[in-house]
């Protein structure tokens, strides 16, 4: 492996640990930026939807988390570069979601694509899978963790 390739696996995770800071602080703005524009993020099995494109992403998120207090760790990650500009990556994360009448906690994964543009890594598609969800302390079925 090149410097210049370890330098972009590096990129890549500061990257997503600015995704996890700027989504539990509530720094929109942050949050975008780590996100190309055709994003898609696909929350349907985490539960959640299949948003298509960055700006309808941060809206839907805006929305969702109103009210809420979250908790984002993401740990061990697993980054493949796939191309000069291109790569994939997959996260254990747990997650802590708290709103008015409901407490979510789950385990899972994060399963990503990223491209690189004008020297800058972004998430170009992220998917996650749980392999456990809690609801106000109750486990609730999930499907199994598979990848993008």
């Amino acid at each position: 492996m090149t410097l210049a390739q370890l330098a972009d696996i590096e990129a890549i995770k500061q990257l997503k640990a600015r995704y996890f800071r700027c989504m539990d602080s509530r720094d929109w703005s942050g949050l975008a930026n780590c996100f190309i524009a055709d994003l898609s993020a696909d929350f349907r099995g985490a539960p959640g939807d299949l948003v298509e494109g960055r700006d309808n992403y941060m809206a839907y998120l805006q929305a969702a988390l109103e009210n809420a207090q979250t908790v984002h760790h993401g740990h061990t990650p697993e980054i493949e570069l796939v191309g000069d500009n291109e790569a994939t990556g997959v996260w254990a994360m747990y997650d802590l979601v708290d709103m008015p009448g409901i407490m979510l906690r789950g385990w899972g994964h994060y399963h990503e694509r990223y491209r690189k543009e004008k020297g800058n890594w972004y998430i170009c598609a992220l998917r996650l899978t749980r392999l456990r969800l809690e609801i106000n302390g109750e486990v609730r079925e999930v499907g199994q963790d598979a990848g993008v």
